[in-house]
């Protein structure tokens, strides 16, 4: 019986030691989350006026204007940015937007992809090591960006794709990442990059007449690439954020989940401590009588 407590007693100690760990993860987790959430939710609002404008500019756009990074073609090579984590641990995180992303392939590229015209352009170790391991074309330049989160590098990266894109080496680019709701609660997208679309138009209002200054392929030239760093910059944004939302919730329910544990196996502890104290008692009680007699 002493081996069975010792082995309960050894389990409760791993438990505890583990609880610690998640305890401390949950902490770090929600001050990083923070500093995340406040990024994001600054960029949010600039972000999505930039892509309005964007999106009207292209509209308005004359038939002389060159709008190379707007130029729909028949689709024959894709590439896909995909938005992931470099650690784990927090849930089902990663393997849901791994997940999107093969059922992005299948659902509207699955020719291409039996072709072999489908590139990944992973940012975030998970994704680059899963699509690396499973023989997907990987551009493997830029899935370390989280290592130092700053504009400079994911513009080094939508530079990429927007250069391959003009250069014709791709005719379509998606962007797969998880947009921050809270703490608790994410939202996986697959969203389209390039080529940039034009403003949806359903209420038949005649398109806007602009005033260009300077000259409108001189702006358009100049104002695009830059509005399209920001939109994959504010995608990255929020999957850092979204990361460490649910790793925070990943580690809470993990802490709970190690005080349930611990509480069934002091009850475990506590049995098999009263049984061996009853064989004992007994064991004496017996050999007193047998004293006796």
């Amino acid at each position: 019986m002493s081996g069975a407590l010792k082995e309960v007693r050894n389990r409760i100690k791993s438990v505890q030691s583990t609880q610690q760990i998640t305890k401390a993860m949950k902490m770090v987790s929600a001050a990083k989350l923070r500093r995340a959430q406040d990024a994001i939710t600054q960029m949010r609002p600039y972000a999505q006026k930039l892509q309005e404008m964007l999106s009207n500019i292209v509209s308005a756009g004359e038939g002389n204007v060159s709008l190379n990074l707007a130029a729909e073609r028949a689709i024959e090579k894709v590439l896909i940015i995909v938005v992931t984590s470099d650690r784990g641990l927090c849930g089902g995180y990663n393997s849901n937007l791994i997940k999107l992303t093969k059922q992005t392939i299948k659902d509207k590229y699955s020719s291409q992809f039996n072709k072999g015209n489908v590139q990944i352009l992973p940012i975030g170790k998970k994704g680059y090591e899963h699509f690396n391991k499973l023989g997907y074309k990987v551009v493997n330049a830029y899935w370390d960006i989280f290592a130092d989160l700053r504009f400079e590098r994911v513009q080094a990266a939508a530079k990429f794709a927007m250069d391959a894109f003009t250069a014709k080496e791709f005719d379509a680019v998606e962007v797969i990442y998880s947009e921050f709701k809270n703490a608790a609660s994410q939202v996986f997208i697959a969203e389209h990059f390039l080529p940039v679309q034009k403003a949806a138009n359903t209420t038949g209002e005649k398109k806007a007449d602009f005033i260009f200054e300077p000259e409108q392929d001189v702006l358009i030239a100049e104002l695009m690439p830059k509005i399209l760093n920001t939109q994959l910059y504010k995608a990255v944004l929020d999957a850092n954020a979204s990361e460490h939302g649910a790793r925070m919730t990943a580690m809470d329910k993990a802490s709970d989940n190690a005080n349930e544990l611990l509480k069934s196996l002091k009850i475990t502890y506590n049995r098999a401590r009263q049984a061996a104290i009853t064989t004992e008692l007994t064991e004496i009680v017996s050999g007193a009588a047998a004293l006796q007699g």
